[in-house]
C-alpha cells in the first residue's frame, strides 16, 4: 500500500520537493539550531535524522571520540559536539562538508570535517561511536549528491563499508546504523555477515506507514 501511495503522489512530490529544497531551510532540535543548504540531503521529511539525534541525546558523550560517516548537514555531529564529544564528520559530497562546518560554527562548537568516500581519507584510529545513516537504494548514483540515496546497483557502498570498518572500532565501541523497511534489509545483513558483522536491533519506529530500524553493528 505504501508503495502505491508513493507512486500516485510522486509527480506532486517531485514538484514540491524541487521548490522546497531550492533554498536553505531551518531544522531545529532542542538547543540545536540547524540550517539545511541546497544540494545536501534534507532530513525534514524522513525520520532517520530525528531517531539518530534522539539516540545521541541519551548518550554520555563527554570526551568520546565520535565519527559520523556520511554527515550530510552535520546536524548529528554538531549535536554530539554540543554534548561534549570529540567529533569527526565526513561526507563524499563537498556541499555537505560546507553545511556541516556552517552548523557547527552557528552552534559554537568545533568538529573536524573530512571530504571522504567512506574511510578513504580518514586517519587510522578507533572511535568510541560511529554513526551511519547510509544510502540503501540499489541504483548507481550519477553524482555525489545522489550518493546520499543510492548505494550502487550491487550494494557497493555496503560491501566497501563492511570490508573496511573493522579497523575503526573495538569491542567497547558503539557502531550505530539506521535503516528502513524500504531497503533490502535481508541482503544488507547478509553482506554484513560475510564480513563477520551482525546487526543488533536497538529500536524500531514507524512514521508515515514506514518502519525504521536503529541497529548496533557488532563483530562476530
Amino acid at each position: 500500500m505504501r508503495t502505491i501511495i508513493k507512486k500516485i503522489a510522486h509527480p506532486f512530490l517531485r514538484v514540491f520537493a524541487s521548490y522546497y529544497f531550492s533554498k536553505p531551510r531551518k531544522y531545529n532540535y532542542k538547543h540545536l539550531k540547524g540550517i539545511v543548504n541546497t544540494g545536501v540531503f534534507h532530513p525534514q521529511f524522513t525520520i532517520s535524522t530525528k531517531l539518530l539525534l534522539d539516540f545521541i541525546d541519551l548518550q554520555n558523550l563527554k570526551d568520546q571520540q565520535l565519527l559520523e560517516l556520511g554527515c550530510g548537514t552535520g546536524l548529528i555531529s554538531t549535536y554530539a559536539a554540543m554534548k561534549g564529544a570529540k567529533v569527526m564528520a565526513t561526507d563524499i559530497n563537498p556541499f555537505a562538508i560546507e553545511n556541516a562546518k556552517l552548523n557547527a560554527e552557528n552552534n559554537k562548537v568545533e568538529i573536524i570535517t573530512i571530504h571522504s568516500n567512506l574511510f578513504q581519507n580518514i586517519p587510522q584510529q578507533v572511535f568510541d561511536y560511529i554513526i551511519i545513516n547510509p544510502p540503501y537504494y540499489p541504483k548507481a548514483p550519477k553524482n555525489e549528491i545522489e550518493q546520499a540515496w543510492y548505494c550502487g546497483e550491487n550494494f557497493e557502498y555496503f560491501q566497501h563499508l563492511f570490508k573496511t570498518i573493522h579497523s575503526y572500532f573495538d569491542a567497547h565501541s558503539k557502531v550505530v546504523m539506521i535503516l528502513s523497511e524500504d531497503c533490502d534489509l535481508e541482503h544488507i545483513q547478509q553482506l554484513a555477515e560475510s564480513h563477520q558483522m551482525v546487526f543488533e536491533l536497538l529500536e524500531k519506529k514507524r512514521k508515515w506507514g514506514e518502519e525504521n530500524y536503529l541497529f548496533q553493528l557488532k563483530s562476530i
